[in-house]
């Protein structure tokens, strides 16, 4: 259901609240991921790190540690075509070039970039369109630099508050900006935007401050106050907390995308937009849940 990457001796020696911190430590994450596919079996996670069509990794470099998730689009499956293949292999081939040192922590839309580069010249032909979140710890200079093309993305807490998200991509209700490859007889009708048309943010980040990374199978189902309430049952940032709060938010997420009364986000979006709907958003649910901590190697 649910697996836990960490990298190093990490030593978190601050609460959860965060503490401001001037001092030469390098920091680093501590993560864990959990997620349900739609017309998977609960907790199925296939080959790699993919919950059904989504797909994400953690990556550790001596300079930064580096998340992402990305949202394979089904209505590929209509074509023939396994959306999980996009998704998966763009991510793959991310954690590849970090663990690589192809770089530069600063630039996260320049890992998407180089990602989709490799896609768009593999010998062998890849279809499919994808969101894409990139998050990268910078070590020595404790800023997180954060690229994000379309509705999946970020939440940092401190405090008990959301005090950055990212910003929501769409061209239109329920269509999400997108990486695609399409064959050549579909180019130019099928919906494909540039890397670089990623939101891009850097801000510091405090020892304690809690990362939230996710897809839209998230978002589209629980508000900011609900995984609030969730991240209040994080008492420390050993990895079992992280792991069994992840584990939590990621079960209520795919609960809530089943109840046929709840007024989800989705819902309530779809309402602003001159839709009658209510209930969930059945989707795939991917959650990778990180602390900020002391790096000590």
């Amino acid at each position: 259901m649910f697996s836990v990457l960490s990298y190093g001796r990490l030593v978190a020696r601050a609460g959860l609240g965060g503490l401001s911190q001037t001092d030469s430590r390098d920091y680093s994450l501590v993560t864990a991921s959990c997620g349900f596919g739609k017309d998977f079996r609960k907790g199925i996670l296939k080959k790699g790190m993919c919950y059904g069509d989504d797909a994400c990794f953690v990556a550790r470099h001596r300079t930064a540690d580096v998340l992402g998730v990305a949202d394979g689009v089904g209505g590929w499956r209509d074509y023939g075509v396994d959306p999980s293949q996009f998704s998966g292999t763009l991510m793959r081939t991310c954690e590849r070039l970090v663990k690589e040192g192809r770089f530069v922590p600063s630039n996260p839309v320049g890992i998407l970039t180089a990602g989709y580069c490799e896609l768009l010249q593999n010998k062998v032909p890849l279809l499919g369109s994808s969101t894409a979140c990139i998050v990268v710890l910078d070590r020595t200079s404790h800023r997180l630099h954060t690229a994000n093309l379309g509705d999946s993305g970020f939440l940092v807490v401190r405090g008990g508050e959301v005090v950055h998200r990212s910003d929501e991509q769409q061209h239109y209700f329920n269509t999400p900006f997108q990486l695609s490859i399409a064959p050549p007889e579909a180019e130019g009708v099928v919906l494909s935007d540039s890397p670089e048309a990623a939101d891009s943010t850097s801000f510091d980040v405090q020892l304690g401050d809690i990362i939230l990374t996710a897809t839209d199978g998230l978002f589209d189902n629980m508000p900011d106050y609900m995984i609030l309430q969730e991240l209040k049952k994080l008492k420390n940032s050993n990895y079992e907390s992280i792991q069994q709060t992840a584990r939590s938010i990621a079960e209520q997420a795919h609960e809530l995308a089943y109840d046929p009364t709840y007024m989800s986000p989705f819902a309530q979006f779809a309402c602003d937009n001159g839709l009658n709907v209510r209930g969930g958003k059945p989707d795939d649910i991917t959650v990778l849940l990180s602390i900020v901590a002391e790096y000590t190697d």
